[in-house]
């Protein structure tokens, strides 16, 4: 008999909320870039939550939570037709600025491509800080089961399962009492927003301004 696969909840610190990482739009929440320690370790099954911090001043609320229910490559992602949406257009909407199916490979050098997106320089050229930090895992995090709150996100009991807001990530077990009923409430509370975008993401007036991830500073 197989032994059964033990899941995990991965909470963070979402510092900025555009609407790109995660992007909830076009009716499924992924996580494309950012958090490649994340993406690299979770799987499907696990649950990934984000929580607001200082900045947003969101501390111990949740601003989203999903189920990943599937993974694929970036390249798998780029030439997948249900994404195509989520392929960023800098003179488009507010959501289509934000567009996080930002990497794929040239096929005859294998080097890696950076559309222009929230991740590149100001003009539009490759910013290759960001390129090195998201393609350091080649996962995007698919979730076709979530809740996103964004600027309404309501604050949760993360005491519970005793996590403080920290640098990087934590990750609980699914077999903790204390984490299955921390994701309960939620599902039972939010049920009828469930892959829906409750409200705008915190920095969705931002969103045409580009990030650095090493130093934080927009553009």
């Amino acid at each position: 008999m197989l032994e059964e696969t033990e899941r995990y909840l991965f909470i963070y610190v979402v510092s900025r909320d555009f609407g790109f990482a995660p992007n909830p739009f076009h009716g499924v929440c992924t996580l494309a870039t950012c958090k490649p320690d994340i993406r690299r370790s979770a799987q499907v099954g696990d649950w990934v939550m984000g929580v607001g911090g200082v900045r947003l001043k969101a501390t111990g609320k949740c601003l989203y939570l999903m189920a990943i229910t599937e993974m694929m490559t970036f390249d798998e992602y780029w030439i997948n037709s249900r994404f195509r949406l989520k392929r960023p257009l800098r003179n488009g909407s507010s959501v289509m600025m934000v567009g996080d199916n930002i990497y794929h490979r040239n096929a005859n050098t294998g080097a890696w491509i950076q559309e222009d997106s929230h991740h590149s320089n100001a003009d539009g050229s490759p910013n290759l800080k960001n390129l090195r930090i998201d393609t350091r895992s080649d996962k995007v995090l698919i979730s076709s089961h979530f809740y996103y709150f964004g600027s309404c996100a309501p604050k949760i009991d993360l005491k519970s399962v005793c996590y403080d807001n920290v640098r990087n990530y934590r990750k609980f077990s699914l077999n903790d009492d204390t984490v299955k009923r921390l994701i309960k409430q939620i599902e039972i509370e939010y049920h009828r927003d469930r892959n829906f975008v409750i409200a705008d993401p915190f920095d969705f007036t931002r969103a045409t301004e580009r990030v650095d991830q090493e130093t934080g500073k927009l553009t």
